[in-house]
């Protein structure tokens, strides 16, 4: 069951804005770096976001966007 945007927070919306940016690839360092929050929040956002299949980990600390949320629904 994929996520609506309403069910996005804005830590969420930061996070896959930054993912879009950075070329869809990323760890959660990085992103919590670049977008101020921190490392245990952004990986707890990627896990909720990875259960409803919007991202996937192809590998230990590092996140792969798969389908973006707000354009899912957009429709």
């Amino acid at each position: 069951m994929t996520l609506e945007p309403r069910q996005l927070n804005d830590a969420d919306r930061d996070i896959l804005n930054f993912m879009r940016e950075e070329g869809e690839r990323v760890n959660p360092s990085y992103v919590a770096e670049e977008t101020g929050h921190s490392r245990p929040y952004v990986s707890q956002r990627l896990k909720r976001l990875k259960e409803h299949n919007h991202v996937r980990q192809p590998h230990r600390g590092l996140w792969e966007l798969v389908e973006d949320p707000r354009e899912m629904n957009d429709e």
